[in-house]
């Protein structure tokens, strides 16, 4: 029997790994206002342990960015870019809400690794 509470299917190290391997083509095509910002040439830098440090938990439960990247700017400025994708796999009926939720309240803090 295959319920919410026992469903162990991984929706999300796909997506997170296609983050990284594809990260550049995910800029362009999502945020290409912000790609083009982008010194490419300079690399980028996936900061998995540094993000842990930066979230903390909401009113709603666990809230949290997929991958926070280190990039450098066209003038040779380090910046941050944090994602999150949330991929559906069931109806959820407070998923609106949720979103509305990430978008409205902060929900990071500068750590001092940063």
């Amino acid at each position: 029997m295959n319920t919410k509470e026992n469903h162990t299917d991984d929706y999300d190290s796909p997506w997170k790994e296609g983050m990284e391997l594809y990260f550049k083509e995910l800029m362009q095509f999502f945020f290409p206002d912000i790609a083009r910002e982008i010194a490419w040439d300079k690399g980028y830098q996936f900061l998995d342990k540094e993000l842990q440090q930066v979230v903390r938990d909401a009113e709603i439960g666990r809230k949290h960015a997929d991958k926070l990247v280190r990039v450098w700017s066209l003038q040779d400025e380090p910046f941050h870019v944090m994602i999150h994708i949330e991929v559906q796999s069931d109806k959820d009926r407070d998923f609106a809400r949720r979103m509305y939720i990430y978008n409205y309240k902060p929900i990071y803090a500068k750590p001092d690794c940063l």
